[in-house]
């Protein structure tokens, strides 16, 4: 096309997770922009050559003489994929410092600093490294429930507090940038668009609101639901905010105008039971996005999962496989060819998806569009967190019973993270998928790595 010729690239970023390459180019008018170029059926018996000719070929960006970086590039995404079932984790460091159970932890995208929010008020920065305290982010008047860091750009820190308040900090200094007012009740769930311009706050008094991370203002409040705010989730342009309530319902946003598209109704719907009020089963757990935002999963304490096409706010396919008992939390893989579910069953299910288009017919909407791959068995309580490792290959759940464990595709158990003296409430991996890191009640923080990599920094 004529147009490609008015455009010049840049350079090539490589996306492991899910797989994929940026190009970096400049637009006619001069600008820097970026197009992702989407590799999600990678595998170990892709034919290299042929998928770099067929993208040479479609896209106008690309020429012949990017095709040994191109080829470069997805074999080394091709081996970052691979399964390493071999793989094993060792204790690294605990983190002590809080005073109270843990609500949350996250790393930031390198995976040099950890984050950690507690019931004792604070926000605490570590160095993964050294297992240092870098930062006390204090401020606060009771429990901070949520915690979020502005990935990939990791310059700001967000918490959520039980005192209605919620506060933007800076990650290097500590700072409190803007302190966030306006919430009548306990701020529930936080989380920043992908380009760290928009933050969202969920709270019990109904209302979502969102605001402008620069100044520090409240951009609108978004309101329509009738119970808290469980969950929130934005889309992966951040055009869509999606969020789930205790009101049994999850709802689709338009950001931009703060519009609600669709409700996702029919949790609780099932129950004929009128004893059974708002708040006990029912209520949604979790609601999340796939990564092409064509679906989402919303879980609930009914004992089901529901599939949900986005595009129509329809429900696709209700997922009942945890004996009736509630659903925790769920979670797709970074393709969205995979979905998991942790239950109070004690149980995690894992799910093959249908690969689906923009668009099906109805006679493809009634086809299951999920298969049970397997069920993870061995935890003594309730799983209440459940995470694909990046590449997809493993499974992380958190249970009451103090353990971690970690799982291949065939639900076998790889390894227990034990050691914790009380339950762990949170678990995560860093963007490499070689560290992970859990939050226990016990009021410490574990950090797990890799046992080649740890072996290398001993």
């Amino acid at each position: 096309p004529a147009s490609a010729w008015q455009m010049k690239l840049k350079r090539f970023l490589l996306r492991y997770f899910p797989p994929g390459i940026i190009l970096e180019y400049h637009a006619r008018n001069g600008d820097l922009e970026t197009k992702s170029i989407d590799l999600l059926d990678l595998a170990p018996t892709t034919e290299v050559d042929g998928l770099v000719k067929r993208l040479v070929r479609e896209e106008p960006l690309l020429s012949d003489s990017t095709k040994d970086t191109l080829q470069k590039m997805i074999t080394k995404l091709i081996e970052k994929g691979t399964d390493q079932s071999s793989q094993r984790f060792t204790l690294y460091k605990i983190l002590r410092g809080h005073q109270l159970p843990l609500t949350s932890c996250a790393f930031n995208k390198s995976g040099s600093k950890v984050i950690t929010g507690s019931f004792d008020r604070s926000c605490r920065v570590w160095d993964t490294s050294s297992g240092e305290e870098l930062l006390a982010l204090n401020g606060h008047s009771d429990l901070i429930y949520a915690i979020a860091l502005n990935n990939p750009f990791g310059d700001k820190i967000t918490t959520g507090s039980f005192d209605r308040i919620a506060r933007v900090w800076d990650a290097s200094t500590g700072d409190c940038i803007h302190t966030l007012t306006g919430h009548s009740k306990e701020i529930t769930c936080i989380g920043f668009n992908h380009l760290s311009t928009v933050l969202a706050t969920g709270s019990a008094d109904h209302s979502v609101k969102l605001w402008d991370v620069e100044v520090g203002l409240q951009i609108r409040s978004m309101e329509g639901h009738t119970g808290e705010i469980s969950s929130l989730c934005f889309s992966s342009d951040g055009e869509k905010l999606l969020t789930g309530c205790f009101d049994s319902t999850a709802k689709l946003w338009e950001v931009a105008r703060g519009r609600c598209l669709y409700t996702l109704s029919g949790h609780g719907a099932e129950l004929k039971n009128k004893q059974i009020q708002e708040g006990h089963r029912g209520y949604i757990s979790v609601a999340r996005f796939d990564f092409t935002d064509r679906l989402c999963v919303t879980a609930s304490m009914d004992g089901t999962c529901k599939l949900w096409r986005c595009a129509k706010g329809r429900c696709i396919e209700t997922l009942r496989n945890h004996n009736q008992q509630p659903v925790l939390d769920a979670c797709f893989n970074q393709t969205g060819s995979r979905l998991a579910s942790a239950s109070s069953d004690c149980t995690c299910v894992v799910y093959a998806l249908a690969a689906a288009g923009p668009e099906e017919s109805h006679s493809v909407q009634r086809q299951a569009m999920s298969t049970v791959l397997c069920r993870l068995v061995g935890h003594e309580k309730e799983i209440s967190r459940v995470q694909f490792s990046p590449n997809g290959q493993k499974i992380l759940t958190a249970s009451a019973d103090k353990t971690c464990r970690l799982w291949g595709m065939t639900g076998t158990c790889l390894q227990v993270f034990s050691g914790h003296s009380d339950e762990i409430l949170h678990c995560t991996f860093n963007y490499d998928g070689d560290c992970i890191l859990l939050a226990s009640k016990d009021n410490t923080c574990s950090i797990w790595k890799d046992v080649n990599l740890a072996l290398e920094e001993q």
